[in-house]
C-alpha cells in the first residue's frame, strides 16, 4: 500500500520510530479524538445527523494505523484484502458481515 510506504518514509525521515505498543496507544488516542468530535457535534448523540469530524483527524487515525502496521511488519493492503474477503464470505454464508449473528431464539452463532 503506497500510503503505508509514505508513513514509513516520514517516520524514518523525522526519526519518529516507536515500538508497536506505543503505536497502538497512539492509534487508540486518535480514534478517541474522532469519537470526541462525533460526541460533541451530535450533542452527545441527540442529533446524529449533525455529526462532523475534521478530515485531518481521520488522517491522524490513518497515519497511526499505518505506522502500527509498519511496526508490526504487516502489509496494510494485504490485511485489507483479507478483511474484505472475510466479510464477503460472511455475507455469503450468513447474509451479514458481522462476526457473530443471532438465530431467531436470540442465541449467538
Amino acid at each position: 500500500m503506497h500510503e503505508q510506504a509514505r508513513v514509513a518514509a516520514f517516520v524514518d525521515e523525522h526519526d519518529l520510530a516507536a515500538p508497536p505498543a506505543y503505536r497502538l496507544l497512539d492509534l487508540t488516542a486518535e480514534v478517541g479524538e474522532l469519537a470526541s468530535a462525533a460526541t460533541e457535534s451530535t450533542s452527545y448523540g441527540r442529533r446524529p445527523e449533525e455529526m462532523t469530524v475534521d478530515a485531518d483527524e481521520v488522517g491522524d487515525v490513518l497515519f497511526a494505523l499505518l505506522a502500527l502496521a509498519e511496526g508490526l511488519e504487516i502489509d496494510a493492503g494485504e490485511a485489507l484484502t483479507t478483511a474484505i474477503e472475510k466479510y464477503d464470505s460472511r455475507l455469503a454464508e450468513h447474509g451479514t458481515p458481522a462476526s457473530r449473528t443471532e438465530d431467531p431464539s436470540g442465541k449467538a452463532s
